[in-house]
């Protein structure tokens, strides 16, 4: 329940501070006087669009707060613990500057614009003086219905379920029309691949094969060279051990002291005989073990050209072939996984679609059901307000193409006149008999709600006489179970009302403001007189509303 109101610097409003009540509270003033400033006020509290031209003129910014009381209102308590701030009290702040930037606080905390807008929904439901022309549009007449039935939460998944049902249906169309591309990709891959599969080329042999043709492709002038070299090692007569032999034979052979001074030379002869008998048999070794094999040659210039002209091809290096082989495989595994994947999107797409199917025909048989009794409802309302004579009918009817709301088309329909069948109302009623009947659809909704704060915005416009009595009869009647906040023009209204807030204007030469104060018995007799159309109150017209105010309050009890 809203208990408090704080406005500083707003519109035309310097300072005001209000205090509200439970049952039915009426709301007026002269035309002009500012009670749109009250829900302006209140409206950004609970997270509408603010912009500069709201700020007092010459002030730096507008300051507006909104205190409830939510002790039994389990759903804000719930929304406000989820978010770890304090669930005893609920005070909701807006700061709007003179450039039009705005900030927002609940109990204290900075949060977003959305934050205020989905807890004001957890704490107040506004019924404006536009509601009529809604009734115009047949979303509007749904949403009644759906309220009414109260499931917003099964809506709102259906509503979730049919954009992943549709984005899937996006995503899997899209990938069926790339099919024909898809398959021509993974037959070009699957050749690339074979070819590379075929070549199978292995780890290293492109070096060791290119290694191997260097071997090959000299062995020959190799071969030639090292059995010349071994020749010329070996013990033929003019071979070097030959020769070396003979000289180590002449060393030692020399007389006398003579013979020490050559032993070191003849100790490196002997060395060198040594080595030399060593390369010789390396020499005889490496000509007997390689032999001559033009066919493997040409096998491995046949292999490395082969490799070279698949490189080529794919626009590699030689080297890179390996890496491209790996590659272009995991394309290919890829593209010939999607063929599951798109079956299993088929998949998908079938169990939402099934999925919406189902839970939308249980939403239309609970919109079935609601709509005889709402229709019954707003029947009784209209009868109360003067068009006994008037049938209405809630009509639902199945949709051909699945919505995000379900699969029903609901229209609002009414039959002024007897014998004649309910039509839409945008076809038949008038804006005497629109008024009237969205004032009893409004009337219906509100006692469906389970907000603690119903705000009626001049919902009576177009109404007088005794429907005008009747009207505030229904609106007190909801102040027993709601806190009712009506923003009235005629005194059978203001007159039912538990409390009664009045909004006046006042004027200087520099300066313009608005006040507000909640009137006393005598208060309230004076201002339904001004109401009932005096702007000099006669002592008829003051005992007119005085007597209108007791019997409104004493036949109210």
């Amino acid at each position: 329940m809203l208990i408090q109101l704080a406005i500083r610097d707003f519109a035309i409003v310097d300072t005001l501070d209000l205090e509200f009540q439970a049952g039915m509270t009426a709301i007026t003033g002269e035309t002009g006087a500012g009670k749109s400033i009250l829900l302006g006020a209140l409206g950004l509290c609970l997270g509408e669009r603010a912009d500069a031209g709201g700020v007092r003129h010459g002030a730096d910014r507008a300051d507006l707060s909104a205190r409830f009381d939510i002790a039994e209102r389990e759903e804000a308590k719930a929304w406000l613990a989820a978010r770890e701030l304090a669930t005893d009290d609920c005070l909701l702040r807006r700061v709007v500057t003179a450039s039009g930037r705005s900030k927002a606080w609940i109990n204290g905390q900075p949060c977003t614009i959305a934050d205020l807008r989905e807890l004001g929904e957890c704490l107040i439901d506004v019924h404006s003086q536009h509601a009529h022309q809604a009734l115009l549009n047949e979303d509007t007449h749904r949403r009644l219905l759906d309220d009414a039935a109260g499931h917003h939460q099964a809506v709102a998944e259906l509503g979730d379920l049919h954009r992943q049902w549709h984005a899937l249906r996006r995503q899997y169309r899209e990938r069926s029309e790339n099919d024909e591309e898809r398959q021509a990709k993974r037959q070009l891959l699957r050749y690339q691949v074979e070819e590379l599969d075929q070549l199978d080329l292995q780890a290293e042999e492109l070096e060791s094969l290119e290694q191997e043709q260097e071997t090959l492709a000299h062995l020959e002038e190799s071969l030639l060279e090292a059995q010349f070299a071994a020749d010329s090692c070996d013990h033929d007569e003019n071979g070097a051990l030959t020769l070396l032999s003979q000289a180590t034979l002449r060393l030692s052979r020399v007389p006398g002291s003579d013979r020490g001074s050559l032993s070191e030379a003849l100790t490196m002869l002997n060395d060198a005989q040594i080595q030399l008998e060593e390369a010789a048999r390396e020499l005889h070794h490496f000509v007997e073990s390689n032999e001559l094999d033009p066919q493997r040659l040409a096998w491995v210039d046949e292999r490395l050209a082969e490799i070279h002209r698949v490189a080529r091809k794919h626009h590699v290096m030689p080297e890179e072939l390996d890496d491209l082989h790996r590659r272009l495989s995991g394309e290919l595994e890829a593209l010939d996984s999607g063929d599951d994947d798109l079956e299993t999107l088929r998949t998908r797409l079938d169990d939402l679609r099934q999925q919406y199917r189902d839970d939308a025909r249980k939403i239309s048989e609970t919109r079935q059901r609601t709509a005889t009794a709402f229709a019954q409802q707003v029947q009784e309302q209209l009868a109360f307000l003067g068009m006994d004579k008037a049938r209405f009918a809630v009509d639902v009817t199945p949709l051909e193409t699945p919505q995000p709301h379900g699969l029903d088309r609901v229209s609002l329909q009414i039959s002024a006149n007897p014998g004649q069948p309910p039509r839409p109302l945008a076809k038949v009623a008038s804006g005497g008999e629109l008024s009237r009947v969205s004032l009893a659809i409004q009337v219906v909704a509100a006692s469906h709600s389970t907000l603690a704060t119903l705000v009626f915005d001049e919902v009576d416009v177009g109404i007088s006489g005794a429907t005008a009595e009747i009207v505030g009869q229904l609106l007190r009647r909801l102040g027993h179970d709601a806190q009712v906040m009506t923003v009235t023009h005629l005194p059978q209204v203001a007159a039912q009302a538990h409390q009664h807030l009045h909004i006046e204007k006042r004027s200087s030469d520099d300066e313009t403001h608005t006040e507000m104060a909640q009137l006393d018995d005598a208060g309230r007799v004076r201002e339904l007189a001004r109401m009932l159309g005096g702007v000099k109150l006669s002592n008829r017209t003051l005992a007119h509303a005085r007597e209108m105010l007791a019997a409104s309050q004493s036949s109210a009890h």
